[in-house]
């Protein structure tokens, strides 16, 4: 081994032997002739460019005169390696590069009548078996990191003699769902901040009863059963059915897409995830429904006038043309689609924006409650606005979340093609057609019968008790045919096991007599307005014993199936209230109330509690 080690050390000193000088001559000449060839086949167009230097031969001469010597040939390049590197590592952590200006720019529809057709769009392969990969920021960081989100603690216990009265308004996005979907198929619990638990409630299909006619617009249906995760506690569950017309009935649809086009949006699960969402959305579409395009990437323009549904061809046609570079202009591109939206008006019809968008807005209006102004004025026009979000990274979820909620609309988070579809096609109705708006319910509860209580969720909807008969105060919307549902869990008067110890001074003080409600839990007040109108219509309903059960197994499948999931979100927002009850009680309570599950979702959420499950055992 000695002996090979010493012939190589000697290989490596020995001095490279110089190569003739008929081979070097011939070397540089071979050079200088190609040189030549290319410089007489494109230098012309290349100067009218102002691409090639005047003394590009001269470089030539210097880069080929070492080849003629190997061991120079071999520095220069190695030299060359090295310099190469430094100018890209360079390039890449200058942070005021410039963007390409958005691709487009130069595609806009006034080039539909130019001579010359554009190009095909390239096949794309289906998303239908698409799964989320974790996006990376330079030097590892994850990109969801980079995401923001609200800071909201969960609702705290009230005492029933010191604050009886709970309001909030209704809620119907599903945002924080899919999130926390994403999330777990990357391999990571989701921020708590992230995980809204009426969100993830509310993401599920439940069989409450629907109304028979639309006045009211809605049926409600309560129940009361034992809390999985306190034997001395009460769940009480509140469900909400909005009505269903008839789709043939509905009325006409002008949509406006407003689209991000910005450099972050190039991320296979964004802009590309984002047109076959939109195309989805058209074959839920009536022929005679008007979609218009908006595009924004460090400035907003129109890339399609609203066009019937009926010329699917043109609309797909705009939405495949979309490339994604620039900045984020999303303030201007608001402005545009509330223009263009409002252009095309439809009286009596569904006049909506969609945003869709992969997060911040970074030119034009940076403040959230300036931006959130804007649309809230803009609501009064009769145009609503709607969020989807796309993807991690820049994704600003309380910025989407107030947007969505000024706007008179609800917000999603497309994390896959089937999203999509369950969202804008099996939901279509209840996404774009509101029956009911500013919606808010208040629920008194009766001292006699309930010491404390806890609205699980709705953190980011609460509002003041003298809110709720203020028609000014704005409140959030159901769709046709979409369920809410709403959870608190009381804590019956007298019984051993309260999260709040009495007071020194007012233990043993009698509750007010309550004869005339001997047996009620609770009283129910929902508020909501007609579309179109804007004085709200006031319905109420008791919540007695006879809506109680005294068993878990012995309520309802779907309020069973919601207490669970509503026990998913609260361990996922750190168990607070939850006790011992865990990820696998969690999973046996969803498993006996699954039911039919035709469309997968509650198997779906079986196998999400497990892989969180797994994730919070690894991060211990």
């Amino acid at each position: 081994m000695s002996d090979e080690l010493a012939r190589l050390e000697a290989a490596l000193r020995a001095t490279s032997p110089r190569a003739p000088d008929a081979a070097r001559e011939r070397a540089v000449a071979a050079a200088m002739a190609a040189f030549e060839r290319h410089h007489q086949e494109t230098g012309g167009r290349m100067r009218r460019k102002g691409r090639v230097p005047n003394r590009a031969a001269s470089w030539i001469r210097r880069l080929a005169m070492p080849l003629a010597r190997p061991s120079l040939a071999f520095a220069g390049a190695a030299v060359m390696v090295v310099v190469a590197g430094i100018v890209s590592y360079q390039i890449l952590l200058t942070p005021d590069a410039p963007h390409a200006p958005p691709l487009w720019m130069p595609q806009l529809p006034s080039e539909a009548h130019s001579e010359r057709p554009p190009p095909a769009p390239a096949p794309r392969e289906p998303f239908a078996s698409y799964t989320v990969l974790p996006s990376t920021v330079p030097h590892g960081r994850p990109a969801w990191e980079r995401d923001r989100s609200d800071d909201s603690v969960s609702n705290p216990v009230k005492v029933v003699a010191e604050e009886p009265v709970s309001t909030f308004s209704i809620d119907v996005d599903t945002a924080s769902y899919a999130y926390m979907r994403a999330a777990l198929n990357e391999g990571r619990l989701p921020e708590r901040s992230r995980v809204r638990t009426e969100e993830l409630v509310n993401y599920f299909p439940y069989d409450y009863t629907p109304p028979e006619t639309r006045d009211p617009p809605f049926s409600t249906h309560v129940s009361v059963m034992p809390a999985p995760w306190n034997d001395a506690a009460r769940l009480l569950h509140i469900g909400i059915q909005g009505y269903a017309p008839d789709r043939s009935a509905a009325p006409p649809a002008n949509l406006v897409f407003l689209v991000d086009t910005s450099g972050s949006m190039d991320a296979p699960n964004k802009l590309p995830l984002l047109v076959r969402s939109l195309e989805l959305l058209l074959t839920a579409l009536a022929p005679d429904d008007r979609v218009g395009i908006v595009a924004y990437a460090g400035s907003a323009g129109v890339v399609l006038e609203p066009t019937p549904v009926s010329d699917a061809g043109t609309i797909l046609e705009s939405l495949e043309r979309l490339r994604a570079g620039g900045a984020t202009a999303g303030a201007k591109g608001v402005r545009t689609a509330y223009r263009l939206a409002e252009a095309h008006f439809v009286e009596g019809g569904v006049n909506r924006v969609i945003l869709a968008t992969d997060g911040d807005f970074n030119v034009g209006i940076t403040e959230p409650d300036a931006l959130e102004d804007y649309i809230a004025r803009k609501r009064t026009s009769g145009v609503s606005l709607s969020v989807l979000g796309f993807g991690t990274g820049n994704y600003n979820d309380e910025l989407m979340q107030r947007l969505a909620q000024s706007g008179d609309g609800n917000a999603a988070y497309i994390d896959s093609l089937s999203e999509a579809r369950k969202v804008l096609l099996e939901e279509a109705a209840s996404t774009l057609l509101t029956i009911a708006k500013d919606m808010k319910i208040q629920v008194e509860f009766n001292p006699a019968a309930v010491s404390e209580y806890r609205l699980i969720g709705y953190e980011t909807r609460m509002l003041a008790r003298e809110d709720f008969r203020n028609d000014k105060v704005d409140a959030g919307e159901i769709g046709a045919g979409h369920a809410v549902t709403a959870l608190y869990e009381l804590m019956p008067a007298g019984a051993d096991g309260g999260r709040i110890a009495p007071l020194r001074y007012r233990e043993g003080e009698a509750a007010p007599p309550q004869t005339d409600f001997e047996g009620e839990y609770a009283f129910v007040k929902i508020r909501y307005k007609r579309p179109g109108t804007e004085t709200s219509s006031l319905i109420t309903r008791a919540v007695s014993a006879a809506d109680a059960v005294e068993s878990v197994d012995a309520a309802p499948r779907d309020v069973r199936f919601a207490a669970a999931v509503a026990a998913f979100g609260e361990l996922l927002r750190g168990g607070r209230y939850t006790g011992d009850y865990g990820y696998r009680d969690v999973i046996a309570l969803a498993q006996g109330a699954r039911g039919e599950d035709s469309l997968g979702y509650r198997n779906e959420f079986v196998r999400l509690v497990r892989l969180a499950e797994s994730i919070a055992t690894l991060e211990r």
